[in-house]
């Protein structure tokens, strides 16, 4: 069995060598019982000298494959790549950090075995401070309610996938992915196992607060529509309380005479009201904003360099 180690970049020029050191071992541990192996690096449009190490390490190795992009286009557009370019019986995506550990790689496949087409790996929370994992938790209680699959705290893109399933999220061809949700939606038969939090092994982290919030907006958004719907809600409701003070603003009228209304009431139902309509046409303008990006069709990115016959089929 071939077996696709995946692997996105960026700016990773410190780890890259170690990665790829650890991996070869588990490599050699496997070839004994049958199991090939290939790297398929993406190059996220890195800023160091990454896209160096990688053809350096292309030329120590033969199964190493790379593609580097024109810029950054994003983790997501690299796990897409990585998948394309992946022709293994199986893919395993992890980080090249090392917070993946490598290791791990023998128990995916021995998972695999039981014939399981996807072998998730689920981080514990170890170590993560206490406002990060009660964040954590909140989001992923708050975001299940919503969406239309479910996500699970501590399980993101190490997972081991069989080729129909890699085929299966290769034929949702979505501008706007959000892999985490799209490995869900696809299904198969799937067991999850956990693993301890490791600390990144050099270099430092490129996800911001802003990217994290932002991606986080993305697996809300990305699978169902009840944002949209909320705004309805909310509308019927605002109207239906307006209707319920209007008539008592009309009873008190008849009963007590006219009275001069409350300026603290009108300055806050405004307020308020004002709000919701800000925040509801945020949410119609970042659905808005999804459909424009599928209509103009644009490529997820461009390759740069690649030691990949194939490039020109990757640039889609």
């Amino acid at each position: 069995m071939l077996i696709s180690i995946v692997a996105p970049c960026y700016n990773e020029e410190e780890v890259l060598e170690s990665f790829h050191t650890e991996v070869q071992k588990v490599a050699e541990e496997l070839l004994p019982l049958g199991h090939d192996m290939e790297f398929v690096y993406v190059d996220d449009g890195s800023r160091d000298r990454t896209l160096h190490v990688l053809q350096r390490l292309a030329d120590l190795d033969a199964r190493v494959r790379y593609v580097s992009f024109s810029r950054n286009f994003g983790k997501e557009a690299a796990l897409l790549a990585g998948l394309r370019n992946a022709s293994g019986d199986c893919v395993i995506v992890m980080d090249a950090d090392l917070q993946h550990p490598p290791e791990l790689i023998k128990r995916m496949v021995e998972l695999r075995a039981q014939g399981h087409d996807q072998v998730i790996a689920r981080r514990t929370r170890t170590g993560d401070g206490m406002a990060r994992t009660f964040t954590a938790r909140l989001y992923y209680r708050l975001v299940n309610r919503l969406v239309d699959v479910e996500l699970v705290d501590g399980v993101g893109d190490f997972r081991l996938m069989s080729r129909r399933v890699v085929d299966a999220v290769l034929d949702l061809t979505e501008y706007n992915r959000f892999s985490k949700g799209l490995f869900a939606w696809v299904g198969f038969p799937s067991t999850t196992f956990e693993y301890e939090n490791a600390v990144r092994e050099a270099g430092r982290s490129s996800w911001t607060f802003r990217g994290l919030l932002n991606y986080g907006l993305d697996g809300v958004l990305s699978f169902n529509n009840r944002p949209l719907r909320a705004a309805l809600y909310l509308g019927m409701g605002l109207l239906t309380v307006a209707g319920l003070y209007t008539a008592w603003i009309v009873g008190a009228a008849l009963v007590n005479g006219v009275q001069t209304p409350g300026y603290v009431t009108i300055i806050t139902a405004v307020t308020g009201v004002a709000g919701v309509q800000m925040v509801m046409l945020g949410v119609i303008g970042e659905y808005t904003g999804r459909i424009y990006y599928e209509v103009k069709g644009r490529p997820h990115f461009l390759v740069k360099a690649s030691n990949v016959k194939r490039a020109k089929d990757l640039i889609q």
